[in-house]
């Protein structure tokens, strides 16, 4: 019996998209490996054209920056995915959207640019932290302690052990005041939230620059326990409400500002015809959502 060849050669990429996707709902409990299967898993239903690796097993080439820790919602998680012919981004978001599960939710599709890498374009992000039961005024004393403080280390469990991470040098702005966020970095401290806030809610809105590891919001509640003895009674709700790198004037830029820049505005003539793959590509033919080809059963 002759023994399977691996795949030798990398398929050629035509084209990289990068997309903005969001956990909302009872999907923020989704961690980041269930995200990274249903994606797969809506690429092929789509019938998306993306490059694989070489190897004995090919995995589609996605890559994926900051993404957001188990049971935090988020309204600005990125990834690029690599394309072995072109497509038109509308029709990309609009076909992994409607393959996807409502709760992860496909927001933007841009092309990208020959410039920086993804992750070279992301290093902060802004959080919107609610303390449900909690008196806003003993929140904000708190806040105040945190950010009085030099250091602030809590314990970490990672693959490699425990380690001490210092949450208080990653804290660039911690605040009771969602508009002081607003006005610092250009982004709504209000935000969207899984559940709107409500009397005897208190909110924290914190920017954070990424760190290895990176600092959470939960880590945020222990610095916060730490100095002040604030010791929640109910569990606390995360949202990310962007991400992106802080300008020398501390504001946040998008950082699909620069792809959206130079997108192309005509719609290549030869995107969808799916000739080279023997498929009927997208537009082909009337449906409810658009479809990149012949979706395999899973």
């Amino acid at each position: 019996m002759s023994r399977r060849q691996p795949q030798t050669e990398v398929e050629p990429v035509v084209q990289r998209m990068r997309i903005r996707y969001a956990k909302r709902g009872r999907l923020r409990f989704a961690s980041h490996r269930d995200f990274a299967r249903a994606l797969e898993r809506a690429i092929r239903r789509a019938g998306v054209p993306i490059a694989h690796s070489a190897g004995f097993t090919p995995h589609p080439r996605v890559s994926y920056v900051g993404a957001a820790p188990t049971g935090a919602a988020s309204e600005a998680e990125y990834a690029e995915l690599a394309l072995r012919r072109e497509v038109e981004p509308q029709a990309l978001r609009s076909a992994l959207d409607a393959a996807l599960p409502p709760g992860l939710d496909v927001v933007e599709c841009v092309e990208a640019d020959a410039g920086p890498g993804l992750a070279d374009l992301i290093d902060t992000s802004v959080w919107r932290i609610e303390l449900p039961g909690e008196s806003p005024q003993v929140v904000a004393a708190a806040v105040e302690a945190l950010l009085a403080a030099e250091s602030v280390e809590v314990e970490r469990r990672t693959k490699s052990g425990r380690k001490m991470v210092d949450v208080r040098s990653a804290i660039l702005s911690l605040s009771t005041d969602p508009d002081a966020v607003t006005l610092a970095t250009g982004v709504s401290g209000q935000g969207a939230s899984d559940e709107r806030s409500s009397c005897g809610c208190a909110i924290i809105a914190a920017v954070v620059r990424h760190t290895t590891p990176a600092v959470r919001p939960d880590d945020v509640l222990a610095a916060l326990r730490i100095v002040a003895d604030l010791v929640p009674t109910m569990p606390l709700r995360a949202t990310r409400l962007a991400q992106g790198r802080l300008d020398h004037d501390g504001r946040l830029a998008d950082p699909l500002a620069p792809d959206r820049a130079a997108a192309v505005t005509v719609v290549p003539t030869m995107a969808f015809d799916g000739a080279s793959d023997g498929q009927p590509g997208i537009g082909a033919g009337p449906g409810p959502a658009p479809s990149f080809g012949t979706a395999p059963t899973d």
